[in-house]
């Protein structure tokens, strides 16, 4: 396999994207990039007043044109939004990429992992574990349709999941 210029790190918030996506960049001597991150810093908003002012569609306009762009910086690990996969336009950018590697994980890790982030916008609800729930139901078929690689990571350090990718990747 010839060695990836990008590697998208995709799945459900909580998976653990952005921390693995630093080791990644770290272990592989990429560059790291997050779409929030970007967003936030472009905006000099965090993604919660995004949401409040624009809406969830505002939103995605902002995370489309940043996966755009960044699609096309080599040598760079990129962590994706979990809902990235909702727009067909996003998912034709992700398919065209070089490695997409979805970061898979149970109900119950997205659970532990997200139980006492008040920055997520789609958590804000009265039932946090139904609408994890909702949201793998119907996205989980999304990541596996862009995905090169799926990478279970319950039970699994971020150093071993890192260890795992750099495997499949050849790297």
């Amino acid at each position: 396999m010839i060695r990836p210029t990008t590697i998208v790190l995709v799945g459900p918030m909580g998976a653990g994207k952005s921390t693995i996506g630093r080791l990644l960049a770290a272990k592989s001597g990429f560059h790291f990039l997050d779409t929030d991150h970007v967003i936030e810093a472009r905006t000099g908003a965090d993604i919660a007043w995004i949401f409040d002012v624009e809406g969830e569609s505002g939103f995605r306009d902002r995370e489309h044109q940043v996966l755009n762009e960044l699609s096309q910086e080599p040598q760079t690990v990129v962590a994706t939004g979990g809902g990235i996969v909702v727009r067909e336009e996003n998912r034709a950018i992700l398919q065209a990429m070089d490695s997409v590697v979805y970061l898979k994980a149970s109900i119950e890790q997205l659970i532990a992992r997200t139980a006492k982030d008040k920055k997520r916008p789609l958590l804000q609800v009265a039932d946090p574990k139904a609408r994890i729930q909702q949201l793998l139901e119907e996205r989980d078929p999304l990541y596996q349709s862009v995905a090169d690689y799926v990478v279970e990571t319950d039970g699994q350090s971020p150093k071993a999941t890192v260890h795992n990718i750099l495997k499949l990747l050849n790297i």
